[in-house]
């Protein structure tokens, strides 16, 4: 697709800054029945926090399922990012906020694999691994992270402590993004439109590909989707084992954080206890700031994360297949492969 084939994208999810924030459907609070109806429902599950099933597959949830389908609505065809609030913090157990975050999910999608031991339910939280321990992610580190999407259809966050200070989120639309570079500088969308190399994430140990190609920016089928993960990118190409990244193509890389770290682009928030997050991954860079955690074990920082292909995504381009699987539309699609 050329450059002057390309048009603006005027869509809900092309919003600015704290736009966000003031659009009705970002601010969903539970009802005391729902919380009720949640929380019946998550003291009759036990969720381990390493399990690979869990079991009922989909809690029953008459009075909230009407809601959450909404939201997974809101979530392809809306702004991308939806906040539910009202939900109890530490007034609950750990094991509990984990049951109740499993049922809300699984009514807006079908959780898959964060890791290749198959984790659904991730908990994000400082592990205190030294910088080159393999183990290490972004998420269990008390660092700030980039602007990124995660390899999933939507990601949700369910805080149940939060840090001392800091650890705040700051989301931005991909999509405006997109809409600003076209207007400013369409010479960067047509590298971004091109494939980029990936290495395999540290614990992607079920991936059998070393690298991957694949955009940042695509249009498919008339559906646009941005995917990100600036940290595989920069690993692939100091590797040696890639093509050198170009000045063009490294100068539209950080052109987009710029933009996203662009107040009058992203907006600021912090998730609090019992807050439940969910991100459209195609329409949506989201990243969290730094942050200092209290000294006792029992008050650090802990936000549970799960990944979800919903039955309602969009179709993506083909050459997202090597990262997410399946392409088509609606199909179970991201995650990591277990290991052999």
């Amino acid at each position: 697709m050329s450059n002057s084939t390309l048009r603006p994208i005027e869509i809900d999810a092309a919003w600015k800054g704290d736009e966000l924030l003031d659009r009705p459907e970002w601010d969903y609070r539970f009802t005391s029945e729902e919380i009720d109806e949640l929380l019946t429902a998550a003291r009759q599950m036990q969720i381990r926090e390493d399990t690979t099933e869990v079991v009922p597959d989909r809690i029953g949830l008459p009075r909230l399922a009407p809601r959450l389908e909404q939201i997974q609505e809101l979530l392809e065809q809306g702004a991308g990012a939806v906040r539910i609030t009202g939900f109890p913090g530490e007034d609950v157990s750990l094991d509990c906020a984990r049951c109740a975050f499993w049922a809300v999910s699984r009514h807006i999608g079908t959780p898959v694999s964060q890791s290749a031991n198959g984790e659904k339910i991730f908990s994000v939280r400082d592990a205190g691994f030294a910088s080159d321990d393999k183990r290490a992610r972004g998420p269990n580190t008390r660092k700030p992270l980039s602007f990124h999407t995660d390899r999933c259809d939507v990601i949700g966050f369910h805080c149940y402590r939060q840090a001392q200070s800091g650890g705040e989120n700051q989301l931005v639309s991909s999509v405006a993004i997109y809409n600003h570079l076209l207007n400013q500088r369409p010479d960067l969308v047509e590298v971004l439109m091109q494939p980029y190399w990936y290495q395999r994430h540290n614990v992607d140990t079920g991936n059998a590909m070393a690298f991957c190609e694949q955009p940042i920016f695509s249009i498919h089928e008339g559906y646009f989707a941005a995917s990100l993960m600036r940290v595989l990118i920069d690993r692939a190409y100091a590797s040696g084992e890639t093509p050198e990244m170009t000045p063009l193509q490294r100068e539209a890389l950080d052109t987009i954080q710029q933009v996203a770290e662009s107040p009058e682009f992203h907006c600021t928030f912090r998730q609090e206890p019992g807050e439940m997050l969910f991100l459209n991954n195609f329409v949506t860079l989201h990243r969290r700031t730094a942050f200092t955690d209290y000294s006792e074990p029992d008050r650090k920082r802990h936000l549970l994360r799960i990944w979800l292909s919903v039955p309602n995504s969009r179709p993506l381009d083909p050459r997202f297949a090597a990262n997410y699987g399946a392409t088509a539309a609606g199909a179970i699609r991201g995650g990591m492969k277990p290991a052999s």
